[in-house]
């Protein structure tokens, strides 16, 4: 039986799940949106994923592809994918995949997001999707300490103790802090991640922004490489997949913040 290869961009809030992967008695994205799909397809639908979110992590746009026997219309599964979802997931778009493309192995960078609650008090509407510091931070000292991340570096310092990737080596393309009214916001962008890195660059930045640690201290964890000099992990809270990019002849919508990208980033294939 033919196989089509679907590729679904899907949006939703991590606050109620026990993150991306199956669980076998906790609710996860990939087991509603499996669920979803296969009511649509009338048989069991698998789904890949660009990127495993943690527990309490959300996604702007997730990227996720799967391979279907039943013929349907793309606008069939879009509509009939959000009938059978939650409120808090969303399918976004749908396309037909192009070539030898996966949600995973043909991404060649990964934007994230992570936003922090910085006033006194905290949040009753968005107690679930920010990260609340009281203390005043300092986002142009935030911002000055991030740079010392660009580039190809040796994460050590900035991953779980149990990450399970073989290397610790990732190229961070950007990463900037901004201050929105009451909002201290962290975006960057990377070939991939490391498990806990975002969240790891969050708390040690933030302890910079309070005055806690010194601008430089970002450039000496990367030299000390030790997890256990790098201070708190943040939250899960704040932390958002923004958007993945991926080769251009794969025709996936392009979020326009990877036009920030390096432009030998931007032609890889």
């Amino acid at each position: 039986m033919n196989k089509t290869r679907l590729v679904l961009g899907i949006e939703y809030d991590g606050s109620r799940f026990s993150g991306w992967q199956w669980q076998t008695h906790q609710r996860s994205v990939q087991q509603v949106l499996e669920l979803a799909l296969s009511k649509v397809a009338n048989h069991p639908v698998t789904v890949q994923c660009a990127g495993r979110t943690d527990t309490g992590v959300h996604a702007l746009e997730q990227v996720v592809h799967a391979d279907v026997t039943s013929a349907r219309s793309l606008h069939a599964w879009l509509q009939g994918g959000n009938s059978y979802l939650p409120d808090d997931v969303r399918i976004t778009w749908v396309k037909l995949a192009v070539g030898d493309f996966h949600a995973r192995y043909s991404a060649i960078a990964r934007f994230y997001r992570y936003i922090i609650l910085n006033r006194p008090i905290k949040s009753a509407l968005l107690r679930s999707q920010v990260t609340w510091c009281h203390a005043p931070l300092d986002e142009v000292k935030m911002h000055q300490a991030a740079q010392a991340l660009l580039g190809q570096q040796d994460f050590t310092s900035f991953r779980a103790q149990g990450c399970q990737s073989k290397s610790p080596y990732r190229n961070m393309y950007f990463i900037e802090v901004y201050r929105h009214e009451d909002q201290v916001i962290i975006d960057l962008s990377a070939n991939a991640f490391l498990h806990h890195m975002v969240r790891n660059i969050a708390g040690v930045l933030m302890a910079i922004g309070s005055g806690k640690q010194p601008v430089e201290w970002t450039k000496d964890l990367l030299e000390v490489k030790n997890r256990k000099l790098g201070g708190v992990t943040a939250p899960p809270d704040g932390l958002y997949l923004g958007a993945v990019f991926y080769p251009e002849h794969y025709g996936i919508p392009k979020h326009p913040v990877f036009n920030k990208l390096p432009i030998d980033a931007q032609r890889h294939d």
